[in-house]
């Protein structure tokens, strides 16, 4: 069974500077790792290999830094790894990049489950995913929390409904976004790490994919619009009450009085 799996290199802090004019996150000269849910997504396809007979590819969209991602993923113990890098990628929203994704899946051959984090640390729309599988036509699921199978050609899944834990039973191909699971993502093998540090990587630009219309991607492939985009403010005031309980309660009750907020 081929597994794909697509993750992404988000920034390592919240203190990330915006692009005025783009309103897109300035990246350059920031800390980076893979995004968690994507991590939980790669130890699912891991334990998956582990029962079965599987190879795992990673996949992520980004610039030139982000194949530190793809060698992280191939440490982690994954057996091939894409890095989609081009210009024409940049600026692209929910859409634009769901559809590079397919485009790059197509490239690569095709795959009989395609898994993904249930969302972004830095986006947090948890649409990629889905849209994912629906320019791919297969179905998908969200919220997946525990996978079992492949059994006839199908899954059977665990999803977090909110109030409720949904089986699911679904047919192959398909792709699922995955919640954090019972299992914890493990930590990179140094000494695999130092085996694959000359491992190649498949790099694919708009003239790789199956439709080079430039058009589809990046921004000018987005339809959406960032009008303004900033960071919450910080509040640098401080009040620090010291005393007996009772005082310092009694000063607490006057402060936010006086702030109007009780």
């Amino acid at each position: 069974m081929r597994v794909l799996v697509c993750i992404k290199q988000v920034p390592d802090t919240t203190r990330v500077e915006i692009d005025k004019k783009t309103g897109s996150l300035i990246r350059d000269g920031v800390d980076s790792k893979i995004n968690l849910y994507d991590l939980h997504a790669l130890e699912a396809a891991l334990a998956l290999k582990a029962r079965s007979d599987c190879h795992i590819t990673a996949l992520t969209m980004g610039p030139p830094q982000a194949e530190a991602a793809v060698r992280e993923a191939l440490s982690l113990g994954a057996d091939s790894g894409c890095l989609l890098c081009d210009a024409a990628f940049a600026g692209a929203d929910v859409l634009a990049t769901s559809y590079t994704l397919s485009q790059a899946a197509a490239a690569l051959g095709g795959f009989d489950l395609i898994l993904c984090g249930k969302q972004t640390s830095d986006g947090d729309t948890a649409q990629v995913g889905p849209a994912l599988a629906e320019h791919l036509g297969i179905p998908h699921a969200a919220w997946i929390t525990e996978i079992s199978g492949p059994f006839d050609g199908a899954l059977v899944l665990m999803q977090d409904m909110g109030e409720c834990i949904q089986r699911v039973r679904l047919p192959l191909p398909c792709l699922l976004t995955v919640e954090k699971g019972p299992e914890t993502p493990r930590l990179p093998s140094f000494r695999r790490r130092k085996a694959l540090e000359g491992a190649g990587i498949t790099r694919l630009s708009l003239a790789d994919l199956p439709d080079r219309e430039a058009g589809r991607y990046g921004a000018d492939g987005s339809p959406t619009r960032v009008e303004r985009i900033f960071p919450p403010p910080t509040l640098q005031d401080h009040v620090r009450l010291e005393g007996e309980p009772d005082t310092v309660a009694d000063a607490l009750i006057e402060v936010l009085a006086a702030r109007k907020m009780i």
